[in-house]
């Protein structure tokens, strides 16, 4: 049976589930972002708090792309603060003021992003889901630099 775009319902309630898990880990990183955004401290402040504030707005864009293909493959998307704390493969940074903590905190969920979007990209492949497939792929190229940059920041 295939849902109104034309896949399967069956492989497209899978990439829900997965998608739904993706959205959660996308609010809280976005959500660590905003905190080291308003709490850092330091001798780096001014560039780490552009820095930071670029990324949440970046993630803020993605989050709703995300729910937006949930609905577009007939899903319905988390939507409870509760669901995405439970839901996430990304815990809660608190009390981050440190700009090497906050950089590394930031840089261990954008790994944990491109990982699960890997495996969407995977799932949505198999499930002739381009749209899905597209959308991972574009995140997965403009996260690994991201990952880059944080890196050679770290270093």
């Amino acid at each position: 049976m295939s849902n109104s775009i034309g896949l399967d319902s069956q492989k497209s309630q899978a990439l829900v589930s997965n998608l739904n898990t993706l959205l959660s880990s996308y609010q809280i990183q976005y959500m660590n972002a905003r905190s080291v955004h308003w709490n850092i401290k330091g001798r780096n402040f001014f560039e780490l708090h552009v820095k930071f504030e670029e990324i949440y707005n970046q993630l803020l864009l993605q989050v709703d792309e995300i729910a937006e293909r949930i609905l577009t493959i007939e899903g319905t998307p988390l939507h409870a603060f509760s669901d995405y704390l439970e839901h996430s493969k990304i815990n809660e940074a608190k009390g981050i003021s440190d700009g090497q903590e906050a950089v590394r905190s930031l840089l261990d969920g954008f790994t944990t992003l491109i990982k699960m979007q890997r495996d969407i990209l995977e799932q949505a492949g198999d499930a002739s889901d381009e749209g899905t497939a597209a959308m991972m792929s574009d995140y997965i190229k403009e996260q690994e630099k991201l990952v880059w940059m944080l890196k050679a920041y770290l270093a």
